[in-house]
């Protein structure tokens, strides 16, 4: 603590040389890295992040947009859109409709942070194989794809804590900039982003860019210096920013609303041109991209442009993407419904979402004080307007993917506000420090050091936890998946329920569990099986289960789910110890049962 104090106060008194201090506030935050790699990290755990990651691969590799997670309802998309635009195949031939036969488009990622990767691994020695032998990587189990992917995230921390601490340097002050920036490295919510494999960190880096160009855009229109040339880049730019953060995740595309609103209250005479401007850079980033996907889809989004319906009555868990023959409508009534409960439950949570932790009241406690600059009272409006918007973007888009991991998701979208929020937070705090008449002017800085210290407590914690093994099984763990995979070869299928970590863990394509295991005799009509796409799609040569499914709930997802589910299929198999007499996979390996199950169409193990 008393480290902390001395630090802040040479800081604050700007004594030493400035390069000095630069120096060893970088020394300090590559230390940090190294603890916190040695003793929290662990491999992707969300599927999110595995599926941008197979995809950057294949893009790195140069088989294009294309993706080995096959989604049934992305089949039902592809297979649609590609009817009504090629009609009935020549006689003689089953048309690959749904594209899996090759290599199937990806219609459920914006395509920015997989290319992302994909430099990155045109770039680094990516090494797919799952060591065993090599001591850093086996004596752990870390897997070195992740960690590289890891290593660059906090890399994109890094460059954010530059960027949030010149722009609080600029609008506050040095003390605020050095306290909010300390603030945000001891941040333990980012700190588990970093390494969850997401694209957030490179969101939260496009939203400070785009911060920075309303500031600067702002100061121009009160204090005109460069002209109207300016302006227009500068709204030019932030269009394009927010473009392409919704090509990183639709839903930052929402933002281009509270940067309108921004431009029609401040921005006098040249509201209505700067607002042309940046519509034009938005639609200039994000239409080529919404084309390719109606083409191939009929959906500007894709899968996503559906997501407002997962979570409804209707489309409960995961049931939309698991589903070939899904009956899609649009009512409101579910829609409305979803949306207020979400709010309602987002809400209470506020704190916990925005991701600073108690200093988020301080932000809060903030918008009742005034500030002197202009451009701080403007950007805090802007701020709001943001947190409104994607308040309601993340109820409405909220998927299952928020109820198995509630805050490490690629849905959380207000934790992207967080950099702005520490700063008017500290802000506020040092407004109120500054009332203060302390004794001795010394004791200002035990004041600070306990600030800081408290909202580092969440990291420090994590750091002096028990060291937990890197592995993120169950369900992941992926020298096993990777073993399990190498059985196929490489055009052959698998079916999963965690076909994200063999697509990306295993390198084989793998399609999602269909919605039951096998057909209903008393509705042939029902498309919802695996004969569907075995039959009538393409051969599926193995089934592979893990404790995603072998370890659910026995009386809700495996008795309820129905006699043909993929519930009653597991009773079968392995209490039973027999396969259902059609079902063509009947040959299993020892050692997976009961945690896992393989079965595959002959006895590739041998």
């Amino acid at each position: 603590m008393f480290l902390v104090q001395q630090l802040i106060h040479q800081l604050e008194l700007a004594s030493g040389p400035r390069y000095a201090r630069y120096v060893l506030a970088a020394v300090a935050l590559m230390f940090l890295v190294m603890a916190y790699n040695l003793r929290v990290y662990k491999n992707f755990s969300a599927p999110e992040a595995m599926d941008a990651a197979q995809l950057g691969r294949n893009i790195a590799e140069g088989k294009g947009y294309t993706t080995l997670f096959i989604r049934p309802f992305s089949m039902y998309l592809v297979k649609t859109r590609t009817q009504q635009r090629s009609g009935l195949p020549p006689a003689g031939k089953l048309a690959d409709y749904t594209r899996i036969r090759d290599a199937h488009p990806d219609i459920t990622n914006p395509p920015v942070y997989p290319v992302v990767l994909a430099g990155l691994m045109k770039t680094l020695p990516f090494y797919y194989t799952a060591s065993a032998t090599k001591q850093f990587w086996s004596s752990n189990g870390r897997y070195q794809p992740d960690f590289l992917i890891a290593l660059f995230n906090e890399l994109l921390l890094g460059v954010v804590v530059v960027l949030s601490f010149l722009w609080a340097r600029r609008l506050f002050d040095s003390a605020v900039a050095w306290t909010a920036a300390a603030v945000l490295v001891g941040t333990e919510l980012l700190w588990r982003f970093s390494v969850s494999g997401l694209s957030t960190l490179l969101l939260l880096l496009i939203f400070m860019g785009l911060a920075w160009c309303l500031t600067l855009l702002e100061v121009e229109i009160r204090e005109p210096k460069r002209g109207p040339a300016a302006l227009f880049a500068l709204a030019a730019a932030a269009g394009a920013l927010i473009g392409l953060g919704a090509l990183t995740r639709y839903a930052f595309g929402w933002l281009i609303i509270p940067t309108l609103i921004f431009f029609i209250v401040f921005a006098g005479a040249r509201r209505k041109s700067l607002c042309f401007i940046a519509l034009a850079g938005f639609a200039a980033v994000t239409v080529p991209w919404i084309i390719r996907n109606y083409q191939i889809s009929g959906a500007p989004f894709g899968t996503a442009t559906y997501n407002v319906l997962e979570g409804t009555g209707f489309f409960p868990e995961y049931r939309l993407e698991r589903s070939l023959s899904p009956d899609i409508q649009f009512f409101l009534s579910p829609i409305w419904t979803k949306l207020s409960a979400n709010i309602r439950a987002l809400l209470p949570a506020l704190f916990a979402n925005l991701g600073g932790g108690w200093i988020t009241g301080f932000f809060l406690a903030g918008l009742l004080v005034g500030f002197r600059n202009p451009t701080l009272r403007r950007m805090r409006y802007f701020l709001l307007l943001s947190l409104g918007m994607l308040l309601i973007a993340q109820a409405a888009g909220r998927t299952q993917l928020s109820e198995s991991s509630p805050e490490i998701n690629s849905e959380n979208l207000m934790v992207l506000l967080l950099p702005l929020v520490v700063i008017y937070g500290v802000g506020l705090f040092f407004q109120l420090l500054d009332q203060i008449n302390f004794p001795s002017g010394t004791l200002r800085y035990p004041v600070i050091g306990l600030f800081g210290a408290l909202a580092w407590a969440p990291l420090i914690l994590a750091l002096l936890a028990p060291k937990t093994s890197p592995i993120a099984y169950p369900p992941y763990h992926p020298l096993i998946i990777q073993q399990t995979a190498a059985w196929m070869k490489e055009n052959e299928l698998l079916m999963s329920d965690i076909p994200w970590a063999v697509a990306w863990y295993g390198n084989r394509q793998c399609v999602w569990l269909t919605l039951n295991a096998t057909e209903d005799p008393n509705n042939p009509a029902s498309q919802e099986n695996f004969f569907t796409i075995n039959d009538f799609q393409k051969p599926i040569n193995a089934l592979y289960l893990t404790p995603e499914s072998m370890d659910s709930r026995f009386v809700s997802e495996w008795i309820r789910a129905g006699e043909y589910s993929w519930g009653s299929f597991i009773i079968d198999t392995v209490l039973k110890n027999e396969v259902p007499p059609n079902f063509p996979l009947r040959q299993m390996p020892t050692g997976y049962l009961p945690e896992q199950l393989f079965l595959s169409d002959w006895k590739r193990w041998q």
